[in-house]
């Protein structure tokens, strides 16, 4: 099928167009002024004054299968993805079983190729089991895998982290690591700030986060691998790789939009604000601005992680930790971030297309010649967020009754509707 989407706002070599899109035999034909003709085979979108981004890249997204299937499912999860504007995700490793060899592997990736309906990229593990014991077989799966993660917790023994940084090295491939030192957590489950001190909660140190991030560093250095940091959360985490960076030091980062506009003087008694890291202060929350202003932090990932609605009904102490995000995340920082004058709508897509695209070799520009991976987003219409509209199994997120700009109204993965708001 043949699609024109006339007269909307594209964005075109680090700016915004008023142009026409051309859609013919799976590839993006023509982006111009040219008055649209089309034939009956030709689909019209009706999205005049609508924006078009290039498909949104997050590189840290739970999809929980294989193994957790009640949480969510590669059908359900990429659909969501599609709602929030992605066409291209990385699925996070700590499934049932773990990829951590071909056979392991290989179930998630028969799913991926039935079920999703947008691009999907799997991280093989670091260790076996996510153990920190053995290591994965990166030979049988290298090929196949976006990166190597033990994430849902931080690699403990440093000589097997560093040992694993030079083997995976010689794939080319990064190591995107959960920054995480188990000996400081102290049975700790929201930030260890003023809210923890009042409410009589146990605080997650920003230490536990940041003293991982120094070791790593401090490895990466000896052993030159691709390094990238999940979720970071702290203003000492931005500090050390700031500095990483000045040295030349292969890293990258991300954060994830809740860091952005929340501290935890907004925390509630509720599951849906519980996550891991925590929301943390509002000197770490200005850090991480900071940070996304002078490039030290490359990209907004959401790590969209769905659990079941009991398993989030049981405040901050019982509820498990992960909210979602694929359905919120650009509407939320357009909101918060853009209309308020803090970041440009081009370095809004910066961050969720342009960075992670180039550090992960992974998702399609939006150019002549491609295949559409693209998303239409409305800027002019004002919604609550109510989880019950969400396509994710997950329902629960900190966003939930917030007001903000920005509906999508469109996307498209591989030249095929993935989402279309009827």
């Amino acid at each position: 099928m043949n699609y024109i989407l006339p007269n909307v706002n594209v964005f075109v070599q680090g700016g915004f167009v008023n142009s026409n899109i051309f859609i013919e035999d799976g590839l993006i034909s023509k982006i111009s002024t040219t008055k649209p003709s089309y034939s009956s085979d030709t689909i019209l979108f009706e999205l005049e004054g609508c924006f078009v981004f290039p498909g949104f890249i997050d590189v840290h997204v739970h999809l929980r299968e294989p193994g957790f299937f009640y949480k969510e499912t590669i059908e359900t999860g990429t659909k969501a993805a599609a709602h929030g504007g992605y066409t291209t995700v990385c699925a996070m490793p700590n499934l049932s079983p773990t990829p951590d060899s071909k056979e392991n592997l290989a179930p998630q990736l028969e799913s991926i190729q039935k079920n999703a309906c947008i691009h999907v990229h799997p991280y093989g593990t670091i260790s076996v089991g996510e153990k920190g014991e053995e290591f994965a077989a990166y030979d049988e799966i290298a090929k196949q895998v976006c990166g190597f993660s033990d994430d849902g917790r931080g690699v403990q023994n440093d000589e097997f982290m560093g040992s694993a940084m030079r083997k995976i090295s010689k794939y080319g491939k990064i190591i995107a690591a959960h920054c995480e030192d188990n000996t400081l957590l102290h049975g700790g489950y929201i930030h260890d700030g003023e809210y923890a001190a009042l409410h009589g909660h146990k605080g997650i140190c920003s230490a536990s986060e940041w003293k991982q991030i120094e070791r790593d560093l401090a490895l990466v250095k000896e052993t030159g691998c691709k390094y990238h940091v999940c979720h970071i959360s702290t203003k000492e985490s931005v500090a050390l790789i700031r500095k990483a960076k000045a040295c030349g030091i292969d890293v990258t980062c991300e954060t994830a939009p809740h860091y952005l506009v929340m501290n935890d003087s907004m925390l509630e008694e509720d599951g849906r604000f519980k996550m891991n890291p925590p929301i943390r202060s509002e000197a770490d929350r200005i850090a991480l601005i900071e940070g996304i202003l002078d490039g030290t932090i490359d990209m907004i990932a959401t790590d969209h992680a769905p659990h079941s609605a009991e398993e989030k009904s049981k405040g901050l102490a019982g509820s498990m930790m992960g909210i979602v995000g694929l359905e919120t995340a650009f509407p939320v920082l357009y909101t918060d971030l853009v209309q308020t004058g803090i970041l440009t709508l081009e370095k809004l897509v910066e961050l969720l297309h342009t960075n992670p695209r180039k550090r992960f070799d992974i998702g399609t520009p939006l150019e002549e010649g491609q295949p559409a991976d693209l998303t239409v987003f409305d800027l002019r219409k004002q919604y609550k967020i109510y989880p019950d509209e969400f396509l994710s199994k997950g329902r629960s997120t900190p966003f939930a009754g917030k007001e903000v700009f920005g509906r999508c109204e469109l996307t498209l993965c591989n030249s095929k509707i993935a989402y279309q708001r009827r």
